[in-house]
């Protein structure tokens, strides 16, 4: 029997709208919580492999703000972008359309996390509008170096031999429930079994949700090949990040360093969480997302 999300009852007394719009080409598939003449609107990002699901308990907690939740190009219900690379590049140019056809851009404070903090720091370097900038488990250093360099090597050969093998094999091992579960038992630092368990369900329902071979394998190279470091200095809006004093991708002494390279920025540390701060914190989360709004 499936666990139900601790976060549903929340959720479901908040308005949600879903729609398509056309961005560059491709049909973006769009999920919108909250009242439509909220004072603020905050345009969220989600990380890699993921969709606007991964996010929802945070929109959970914060129900008297317009969240408009889309799915990046290539994952969940959106289509990947014909013609262009799946690389940041091709991500920033997406957010910066996509933000005209919502009619929020300039006035949506932007979200990003993981890979989602990347893609939001990139373009707002790039010269994107926003008041503000959050940034939820920021990737804050390279992935390619340090003692876990090795690892995103690896991970980078199962990437382009998923997409190089005959189409159906190449799916089924991208696809593998073990890998995706290994994933996320590693990423998981709650020890409450219940919500563990509701996190692998989450990622088994979810993760695997992506258009192609091709567009992964362009957006996993994208997700390690960058970071926010390189983005931040370029950055003026006050940045508010969030980070986990337990996250296995960029470690808390990590985040401690990026802080210092954006002009006006400040970092708030949860305790006893990794890399999964939206499902296992997102109360937490949302109380320093308010604050820094107010």
């Amino acid at each position: 029997m499936p666990v139900p999300s601790p976060y549903a009852d929340a959720l479901s007394r908040i308005p949600r709208r879903e729609s398509r719009l056309e961005v560059l080409g491709a049909a973006t598939a769009v999920v919108e919580y909250g009242p439509v003449d909220a004072e603020r609107t905050l345009v969220v990002v989600h990380g890699f492999r993921g969709d606007h699901h991964g996010l929802e308990p945070v929109v959970a907690q914060l129900p008297h703000l317009r969240i408009i939740a889309p799915d990046l190009p290539g994952f969940g219900d959106s289509a990947p972008l014909p013609g262009r690379a799946h690389d940041i590049e091709g991500y920033t140019a997406w957010l910066d359309a996509f933000l005209v056809a919502a009619g929020v851009r300039g006035t949506a404070v932007l979200l990003g996390h993981s890979f989602g903090s990347i893609v939001v720091a990139a373009a707002v370097a790039a010269g994107v509008p926003t008041p503000r900038m959050v940034l939820v488990n920021p990737i804050g250093q390279p992935a390619l170096a340090g003692p876990r360099g090795i690892l995103t090597r690896a991970a980078v050969g199962f990437y382009r031999v998923g997409a190089a093998l005959p189409e159906r094999l190449g799916f089924a091992a991208l696809r593998s429930r073990l890998v995706t579960r290994i994933m996320s038992v590693s990423m998981a630092k709650t020890r409450d079994a219940a919500l563990r368990r509701w996190i692998h369900e989450e990622h088994d329902r979810y993760f695997s949700a992506f258009a192609s071979r091709q567009s992964l394998l362009e957006a996993f190279r994208a997700s390690v090949s960058h970071d926010v470091s390189e983005y931040a200095a370029r950055i003026a809006q006050p940045t508010l990040l969030i980070a986990a004093e337990r996250d296995d991708i960029t470690p808390i002494e990590a985040q401690h360093r990026l802080v210092t390279l954006f002009p006006d920025a400040r970092l708030v540390a949860i305790p006893e969480v990794g890399h999964l701060i939206h499902y296992e914190t997102p109360a937490v989360a949302a109380r320093a997302i308010e604050e820094f709004l107010a």
